[in-house]
């Protein structure tokens, strides 16, 4: 399950393409980033507080450039998970595929140090980039979630569906799981689940839903 972030401003619902980009814009995404990892970690933590009943799922939080570029970052990752230990197996962190390219070497080391933690890792909007299977070999990602643009159209359009396939390839040669976006309606999973894709999102399997 991906936690997806909303504001309320008062009966009004805002979605994200309405306030990241500028929260982006002014530097505010480290601020909303940690936010969420300290929200979440204790709503898991009221949630699963019985260690009779371990967490059964696995939850992605989407993490900025920002962010990874934020020196102080991961000792309060880390700092947040030591307080909240009930979810460090259950968490996986997405990064996009342009922000891990444009800081590969710290991405990949901010990768392996929560790993060691038992934390996992997306490599969110794969094909985007240029030169995405090059760089792929060097980052110690657990899954890769392709980019919906090769998704969307792959029950129509026989290129795209080729391109899909050949992602879909290389992820499982690398051992990797992989995750199909913008799975809509039901002709686009039935083609990525013919082509072997593990794991799917979008509106044809659930639409976003309420914390309970």
């Amino acid at each position: 399950s991906e936690i997806l972030l909303r504001l309320k401003e008062g009966e009004e619902t805002i979605l994200p393409m309405a306030f990241i980009p500028p929260a982006e814009r002014y530097n505010l995404m480290p601020k909303i980033d940690r936010w969420v990892i300290h929200h979440f970690l204790a709503y898991l933590s009221a949630q699963y507080s019985d260690p009779a009943r371990p967490v059964n799922k696995l939850y992605s939080i989407n993490l900025s450039g920002c962010s990874l570029n934020d020196e102080s970052f991961i000792d309060f990752v880390k700092e947040q998970l030591k307080q909240h230990p009930t979810g460090v197996k259950a968490i996986c962190f997405e990064i996009t595929e342009t922000v891990a390219i444009s800081n590969l070497q710290k991405a990949a080391s901010f990768m392996l140090e929560l790993k060691q933690l038992g934390c996992q890792f997306a490599l969110d909007d794969f094909g985007s980039g240029m030169s995405s299977f090059n760089y792929l070999k060097h980052l110690p990602v657990d899954f890769l979630k392709i980019d919906g643009n090769f998704v969307k159209e792959a029950a129509v359009d026989h290129i795209t569906c080729a391109m899909l396939e050949a992602i879909n390839q290389v992820g499982h040669v690398m051992g990797l799981k992989t995750i199909a976006e913008y799975v809509e309606s039901q002709a686009i999973l039935d083609k990525v689940r013919e082509l072997g894709v593990d794991y799917v999102q979008g509106f044809a399997i659930e639409k976003p839903q309420k914390l309970n």
